[in-house]
């Protein structure tokens, strides 16, 4: 049961990447600081680092306009108004246990991970499959429950043909 929630949940987070990130939330944070005078983007630099109290110097940094100055850490960054003295940082936060979900669900770590996830997936096929003879007569395979087979294959069979021939 464990697993099956596992894969459940991270399966509907992954298919939906394009509207949102499952593995991190962004935390935004405003931050005042005395505003820093017009001057050659290293001292400015140099300067929102000290006064925002910044763990070291970013990687990379950028002047999009003379009031805005953007620091890039690894992973995260600062946008300075260097004029009005307010700084908005952004971090990333784990979602750990989604983060780590996917993680398996997408194979990640692969090596013996890989034979944990065909045993299951097998056990899911295993389950399935005798599944249709459980039950016997007007329920079972013969009965209503063809009907159902064909359902189940009738949604990918229906959908892949609309996308890829119509």
């Amino acid at each position: 049961m464990g697993l099956t929630v596992i894969y459940a949940v991270s399966g509907i987070a992954v298919n939906h990447m394009h509207h949102w990130n499952p593995n991190y939330k962004f935390q935004r944070v405003e931050e005042r600081l005395q505003p820093i005078p017009q001057g050659d983007r290293a001292t400015m630099v140099a300067l929102a680092v000290e006064r925002l109290d910044l763990p070291g110097m970013p990687v990379e940094s950028f002047r999009p306009n003379p009031e805005t100055l953007q620091l890039f850490y690894d992973g995260w960054s600062v946008d300075v108004d260097v004029v009005a003295g307010v700084a908005l940082v952004e971090r990333p936060k784990d979602r750990v246990i989604l983060r780590d979900s996917n993680f398996l669900h997408l194979n990640h770590p692969k090596g013996s991970w890989t034979y944990v996830a065909d045993v299951y997936a097998f056990l899911l096929l295993f389950l399935a499959v005798s599944g249709m003879f459980v039950l016997k007569g007007r329920t079972g395979l013969t009965g209503r429950g063809k009907w159902f087979i064909l359902a189940g294959l009738a949604v990918p069979v229906i959908y892949l043909i609309f996308l890829r021939y119509i």
